[in-house]
This record gives C-alpha cells, structure tokens and sequence, in this order.
C-alpha cells in the first residue's frame, strides 16, 4: 500500500535533507484535510494526499514513520490575490498546477514560466527499516 504525502517546498529549504525515489526516510507525518490542496495540487490529486511532512514543532510527541520514497513530483502553481479579498494576500489560483516528476528532491525547483515552485507530491510506502540512502547519507 502506498501514501501519498505533501513536503511543503520551505520545509525542505530550510531544514530539510534532499531524499530521491529509493530512499527511506523518517518524517514525521500528520494527517491533512484534502480541501487544503485542492487550489494547490487541483481538486484530483488534493483527495489521493494522505498526510503531510512537518517538522517544525507541529508534530511534537508524534513518533518518526519511516517510509520508502517511490516517486516525487514538484507541484508548481500560480499565486494570486482571490477576487474581492480584502486583506491581499497571495492564494493559489486553482487550474493553474502545473506537475513535474523528478528523480531527486531538495527543496529547490527549475523556474517555470507563470507558474511558482510550492512543494512536492511524495508517493511512498511504510518501510519496516530506519533510513537508508539520501537521508541517511545525510545529503
């Protein structure tokens, strides 16, 4: 069985290790609501994520899973100001993702045209071991 987790692409900027399809990681994971990627990953592949990677303090006293990472794809979108938003502020355009499989994530991302770098879509599967690879290497 796979999961399909969102890595956040500051997440990864900040402190974050690069990981590529083979690796096993240990991230901590918190379950999400499908409805906050929708504008991000489009409505179809909002409802296939399955958690989200953190750590930055909100998964406190949530214990590691270790995973295998079996494929990643960069999500790029648009940002924009919603029509008749008062406080101005950026949101994802809805219908403007644009998805980019890649062999290797390390928080930064090819510029595309139109289109900002936001995160990654991680498939991957429960690994029984500690890391390995990527993570493990410390890359």
């Amino acid at each position: 069985m796979t999961l399909t987790i969102w890595v956040d692409d500051w997440q990864i900027q900040c402190c974050g290790q690069s990981f590529a399809p083979g690796d096993v990681v240990s991230w901590t994971l918190l379950e999400v609501d499908p409805e906050d990627y929708a504008d991000v990953v489009g409505r179809e592949g909002a409802d296939e994520v399955d958690f989200r990677e953190e750590h930055h303090g909100q998964g406190e006293g949530r214990a590691p899973t270790s995973v295998e990472v079996v494929s990643i794809v960069e999500v790029h979108c648009r940002y924009g100001v919603p029509p008749g938003a008062t406080d101005k502020v950026n949101h994802p355009v809805p219908g403007t993702t644009v998805l980019v499989p890649v062999t290797e994530a390390d928080g930064w991302a090819k510029t595309r045209p139109d289109v900002s770098f936001a995160g990654y879509l991680v498939t991957a599967r429960r690994a029984p071991d500690g890391p390995k690879g990527g993570a493990a290497r410390g890359l």
